[in-house]
């Protein structure tokens, strides 16, 4: 089982600005080890219902996830600096999903 991080001040360390990590809701945030066999280098997952798509029915539901898979980092990165940055992207992907923005629109901001 991976590490377990609160969304808030913890995620303000990996690179995601403060006053964005305050205006998520219902999210956890983990850190494994691997990905899913069927996608090794995978290197996040956000699974949750998007704030965008939330309407009056959601409530009494289980926090979305954010998972952040070490691995798949480690094995693609050459340097320390290289592994924070990638990171911090990887962070700002995930945590863009929770806001209902998609990959298309995450890679022509340079974040995917």
């Amino acid at each position: 089982m991976g590490a377990y991080a609160p969304a808030g001040r913890r995620l303000c360390a990996s690179g995601a600005p403060g006053h964005i990590t305050r205006l998520m809701d219902n999210v956890a945030v983990f850190v494994e080890d691997e990905p899913e066999s069927d996608d090794p280098e995978l290197l996040g997952l956000y699974e949750g219902t998007p704030l965008t798509e939330r309407g009056e029915w959601y409530a009494g539901v289980l926090p979305d996830r954010i998972t952040i898979y070490r691995g798949p980092t480690l094995r693609m990165c050459e340097s320390r600096e290289d592994v924070v940055a990638e990171t911090e992207i990887t962070v700002v992907h995930e945590i863009a999903h929770h806001f209902g923005i998609d990959d298309e629109r995450l890679h022509a901001l340079g974040y995917g």
